[in-house]
């Protein structure tokens, strides 16, 4: 800038000055040439540590190593889709290393390809943006953490088999052995019948049915890609599935899956055991995101048509008014005549936090009407479903899960399959 404000000063003064008018540019070039020459140019090898895999919603920390001391005083990172964090990190010139914090925010294989170095030159004249190969590489999973705590083992066991095998006998509808009827035992488990061809008392001991479908049904249309809490919906729900896959496994019940979206895409045939809830949770990882809208009616058609045993369906959508939720109400009213129905949507708690601010303006109060009127729409379809005889649970985020272990373990306690 001084260097072409003298030169602007002389061309208007005109003179003997003009003769020195290149002076500064002189100098200017000399000082650059300088400064490209006393200034470093290059980092070093540049390696990664991260996990191979992390659960989708959670952080995990990045960590990069060799950088030369004190050259490189800023690091620029271009995020892939599936991953969050800082645009710029600044490096400490006292340590080889940078720990970054990232969060994962879709599942799949997300790489790291490249990571930008910021510094200035020696004399401050120029800034280096040297890029560096990275290839970090790392893959994202539906989450499964309240089932690896075994938080969810202990509460499923305890209710199903710690409570129940423990009851009077003639709580299930299942036979179970013969014994000898003693005192205190429930009269109506005799077995009269072989009482008297053994002239003894005995009794029946039931016990609750086990090997009961059920059926995870992932709705993978666009309006499942709403993001709520961080997270798109979907994932909101194959966490759900999950783990009530886990809870029936355990309870020794069969368990299947089936995804669609402008049709059906995916179907797997109840199976048992926790090989059923790998499969599912390989199934879940491979889900991809895709903007096509739902079609309720083929899809829970050809679900009908699929699951001719009486089964426990757990279906997992969204619908953004009455009339957009008719033709699914219709659809789940005819799949609820021969199957026992939970219907599991996602309350979006920003909806609810604009119903409870006054407004400050015309335009608040616009937002707050059409607020109001999207979750009166929602109530109406909830318990038009509820009507249907469909268990409803209608919860944010952090309470689905929850709510539907809690849904399945009430089914099995009161045999409703």
């Amino acid at each position: 800038m001084a260097a072409l404000t003298f030169t602007v000063l002389v061309s208007v003064i005109g003179g003997a000055l003009q003769d020195v008018a290149l002076l500064p540019w002189v100098a200017l070039a000399l000082m650059s040439v300088a400064d490209l020459v006393l200034s470093p140019r290059r980092v070093g090898p540049l390696r990664s540590e991260l996990p191979p895999e992390v659960f989708v919603g959670e952080s995990f920390t990045l960590r990069l190593m060799d950088d030369p001391k004190g050259v490189a005083q800023q690091m620029r990172f271009d995020w892939p889709e599936g991953l969050s964090g800082p645009a710029e990190v600044d490096l400490d010139p006292m340590q080889d290393r940078a720990d970054i914090t990232v969060r994962a925010k879709r599942r799949g294989v997300w790489t790291l390809p490249y990571v930008w170095f910021i510094w200035p030159s020696r004399l401050r004249l120029f800034e280096f943006v040297p890029k560096r190969a990275l290839g970090a590489e790392i893959r994202v999973v539906p989450n499964i953490r309240a089932i690896q705590s075994g938080a969810l083992t202990t509460t499923v066991v305890s209710t199903l088999f710690g409570m129940k095998e423990n009851r009077a006998i003639g709580d299930g509808s299942e036979f179970h052995q013969l014994r000898d009827f003693v005192q205190g035992m429930d009269v109506k488990s005799i077995d009269w019948k072989r009482s008297a061809r053994k002239r003894s008392l005995v009794a029946k001991e039931l016990r609750a049915e086990r090997n009961h479908h059920v059926i995870l049904a992932i709705d993978n249309g666009f309006l499942m890609r709403e993001e709520i809490g961080g997270l798109p919906k979907i994932d909101h729900a194959v966490t759900a599935a999950l783990a009530v896959a886990w809870a029936a496994s355990i309870g020794g019940d069969l368990v299947g899956h089936y995804a669609y979206d402008v049709r059906p895409r995916s179907f797997a045939k109840p199976e048992p055991g926790r090989a059923a809830f790998v499969r599912l949770r390989s199934w879940a990882a491979e889900l991809d995101y895709v903007s096509r809208e739902t079609n309720h009616t083929l899809a829970l058609t050809e679900l009908n048509a699929r699951t001719p045993k009486r089964s426990l369906i757990v279906i997992f959508t969204d619908f953004v008014d009455t009339t957009s939720a008719e033709l699914m109400i219709e659809n789940i009213g005819i799949l609820s005549k021969r199957h026992l129905i939970i219907f599991v949507a996602i309350r979006d708690p920003d909806i609810e936090g604009i119903v409870d601010q006054p407004p400050d303006d015309l335009s608040g109060v616009a937002t707050l009407v059409a607020a109001n009127q999207s979750i009166a729409e929602r109530r109406l379809v909830l318990e038009r479903l509820n009507r249907l005889g469909v268990t409803v649970i209608d919860a944010k985020p952090a309470q689905v899960t929850g709510r539907l272990i809690s849904a399945y373990l009430d089914i099995k306690d009161r045999e409703l399959i």
